[in-house]
């Protein structure tokens, strides 16, 4: 019985899709531990930021979206 390779595919020279996972994910790991991660305070700064900044702009589109309504409706009523 042949024995083959588990990074290369049965029929020869390229790698086959699972030790093509396999691989993909090893080299995410090793990506992962070479990651400098924000610290608790930092995080928390970027994401108190990010929740003001989200609020800031959906009040900001609403008001602007019940003004323009608003100003259509009557523009369009006095029309007709």
């Amino acid at each position: 019985m042949a024995t083959t390779d588990a990074a290369t595919s049965p029929s020869g020279g390229t790698p086959g899709f699972f030790s093509r996972i396999v691989t993909f994910l090893r080299a995410v790991q090793a990506e992962t531990k070479r990651v400098t991660w924000p610290s608790w305070e930092e995080l928390r700064k970027a994401t108190l930021a990010i929740i003001a900044f989200t609020l800031f702009l959906g009040v900001t589109i609403g008001l602007m979206d019940t003004i323009l309504q608003f100003l259509l409706v009557t523009v369009v009523a006095k029309v007709f």
